[in-house]
């Protein structure tokens, strides 16, 4: 056997791999290293979230209360004398004198009061060019309107048993009854007991003069 053949035969040169020892340096260098890698990737967590920016802040939560909650009162809807007398739509120039005479807040809501009120039709049967200067004149318009308002709330039947009225200007209306239609002061009361929060109109078909 020739040197070369006794190389090859003779003992196995393979040589096994070898794992180091947990006590090893070795494994501690690998150990050591996975704990770094750990927070290294903990670290770039960190940064990746910082550049999202910041978390919101909670927000405040109301605080929880057994208390009920009061509903403010709902205001009901006026029906007043003015507001039946614009509704009615036969009262325009009516309203337009007792706007200028600055009457209108009262027959709106003091009372209560029982009108007389005059149609549009009424006031057409005046003169020609009384109405405007009634309109001018506010102390003699105002008298005129006055003459239309008796205090208190008196129906038809009421009215119908008088013979005089006293109006809120101090002055007297005359009542009279023929076939059983009413008048007053010659006016025909045409309408009844159209009732209002603060009153009653009864309609006539003449512009009372004092």
């Amino acid at each position: 056997m020739t040197e070369f053949d006794h190389m090859i035969s003779g003992p196995s040169n393979h040589v096994s791999a070898r794992h180091p020892s947990p006590d090893s340096p070795a494994s501690a260098r690998s150990s050591v290293g996975l704990r770094a890698t750990g927070i290294g990737a903990a670290v770039l967590l960190a940064v990746t979230l910082a550049a999202c920016g910041e978390a919101p802040e909670p927000m405040d939560e109301a605080p929880m209360t057994d208390e009920p909650t009061e509903m403010a009162p709902m205001e009901e809807p006026s029906n007043s004398i003015v507001d039946v007398a614009v509704e009615a739509g036969q009262f325009n120039t009516l309203l337009t004198a007792v706007e200028a005479a600055e009457l209108t807040p009262t027959l709106q809501h003091d009372g209560p009061f029982t009108v007389f009120a005059p149609t549009d039709e009424a006031f057409d049967q005046l003169p020609d060019g009384a109405v405007t200067d009634l309109l001018q004149d506010i102390e003699q318009l105002t008298a005129v309107l006055l003459y239309h308002v008796v205090p208190g709330t008196l129906s038809a039947e009421e009215v119908a048993d008088r013979s005089e009225l006293e109006t809120a200007g101090g002055e007297m209306l005359t009542v009279s009854v023929e076939n059983g239609t009413v008048f007053v002061n010659g006016a025909q009361v045409i309408a009844t007991d159209v009732e209002a929060d603060n009153g009653v109109i009864h309609v006539v078909d003449g512009v009372l003069m004092p």
